[in-house]
């Protein structure tokens, strides 16, 4: 068998170098057994190959300067968030275009033996299908001040200003590593909640955006905020929920904010037991699997996935620097000031492979509904508010003839279990308060409300001026 594909291999490479070199030769006048010799070589250097196989395979960054400073900095902005870093997403680099991530699932393929099997009697079908990362368009671009980095490229440019270009690759690359620590790349954040959009700061979906948006998601039925009394029976809803092909999986994570990661951290350490150890951490698992707090996660959202950095995982991202002359560029600002930019172009998007091996809990729109201040309507007897009411808009004004000499305030709450109080008196949502007098001149009178969770408390201030007689 082996003979076999060596044969096949070397047939192969011997027919695309026969048909290109014929064909190179044509264009530029060159012998053709020449061409078609330097072309087999080529083939054989590269392990017998042909280099139709190999050529599609590389990305060359073309740039002005080194490859290894592209790759220093490429390096920089996708390693330096918490979701690369830790080893919970494969990155795919020079994807310039378009990448294939290869999904393949079998169904149920054992039967009883048979002595002479037919294609009828075949089980369990292979289905294969793809994801594509498919990079955006993304620039970092700040200003600085090639004084603060004199120690690294003036020993190389001793007279005159920075000229980036002509420093020693190695120079180069120690100058951006510098620079790398004072521009904020911001991917970290991108990976995760990035929105793909017309608009300023929607560069591409991020790793959660594809997650809600897949229909093959497990999704958790009732969700709720998560708080430190329930972060524990939220989490047992989340795990019940994981499939049970991959709960034994040493790469299954809980992905978490820091915030529900502390408040079950509280509350392990609440629990009443012996020889608790209240000055350490407790351990960052929830039944045996690791939990992976990340800073840029939302709160109140749990997401179950199999991660790495390898080709198993379900999070992948693709990155590249643009097929550019400019994809870093480091020059003067202006011709008259001392200020420089910096400025690269590159490329990044994430996607996830096996929508049915994640399972989501998204408590954020209840959270939201918990912790809201906000009046669904708010009327006075005495007049119009100025503005017209919104429900996001708390101030407020209101002037009355001299006869109007009081009102009532009647406010209707957006959410079921909302506290509304004027002065030391709670309204009921949707009925007048008693009449509030009216003095001549100005009146503040102020609604406070408190939300359904009571952890916050917002105040409608509106400011009533009664006319003189």
């Amino acid at each position: 068998m082996k003979a076999l594909k060596l044969i096949l291999s070397i047939f192969t490479m011997l027919l695309f170098n026969i048909v290109a070199g014929g064909a190179i030769a044509a264009v530029t006048g060159f012998a053709p057994a020449a061409v078609i010799g330097v072309g087999t070589v080529l083939s054989v250097v590269g392990s017998l190959t042909p280099l139709a196989g190999v050529l599609p395979m590389a990305v060359a960054i073309t740039s002005a300067y080194a490859g290894e400073v592209l790759e220093e900095l490429l390096v920089r902005a996708t390693t330096g968030n918490q979701l690369v870093a830790g080893g919970h997403i494969r990155v795919q680099p020079n994807v310039s275009k378009k990448f294939s991530i290869p999904r393949l699932k079998a169904g149920k393929m054992l039967q009883k033996r048979k002595e002479q099997p037919t294609e009828s009697d075949s089980k369990g079908d292979f289905t294969i299908d793809e994801k594509y990362l498919e990079p955006k368009d993304v620039m970092a671009f700040t200003t600085f001040n090639p004084r603060v980095f004199e120690s690294i490229w003036k020993p190389f440019q001793t007279t005159g200003e920075l000229v980036f270009s002509e420093l020693p690759s190695e120079v180069q690359t120690k100058l951006l590593a510098e620079l790398a620590k004072v521009v904020d790349f911001e991917l970290g954040g991108e990976f995760i909640n990035g929105v793909s959009g017309a608009g300023e700061g929607k560069y591409f979906d991020g790793i959660l955006t594809r997650i809600v948006a897949d229909s093959d998601v497990v999704v958790v039925s009732s969700p709720e905020a998560i708080t430190q009394a329930n972060v524990i029976a939220k989490m047992k809803l989340v795990r019940e929920r994981i499939p049970k092909a991959i709960r034994n999986n040493p790469n299954l994570k809980l992905f978490m904010s820091v915030e529900d990661v502390e408040s079950y951290e509280y509350e392990l350490t609440d629990k009443p037991h012996k020889g608790a150890d209240y000055t350490n951490m407790n351990p960052e698992r929830f039944k045996g699997i690791k939990m992976v707090p990340l800073a840029d996660w939302p709160k109140d959202v749990i997401v179950a996935a199999v991660t790495s950095a390898g080709v198993d995982s379900n999070f992948w991202a693709g990155v590249s620097l643009v097929d550019d002359q400019d994809a870093i560029k480091i020059d003067r600002l202006t011709n008259a000031g001392e200020k420089y930019f910096f400025k690269m172009l590159m490329k990044a998007d994430t996607n996830i492979v096996f929508g049915e091996d994640i399972v989501l809990y998204d408590g954020r729109a209840e959270a939201a509904k918990a912790g809201s201040t906000e009046l669904q309507t708010l009327v006075f007897s005495a007049g119009t508010l100025v503005p017209a009411f919104k429900s996001n808009k708390y101030s407020y004004t209101m002037a009355v003839a001299n006869n109007v000499e009081s009102t009532t305030i009647t406010g209707t709450h957006k959410y079921a279990g909302q506290v509304i109080k004027v002065g030391s008196a709670t309204l009921t949502s949707g009925t007048a308060s008693a009449a509030r007098n009216l003095a001549v001149g100005e009146n503040i009178i102020v609604v406070d409300v408190t939300s359904v969770d009571e952890r916050s408390t917002g105040s409608y201030q509106v400011l009533i001026t009664r006319a003189g007689e």
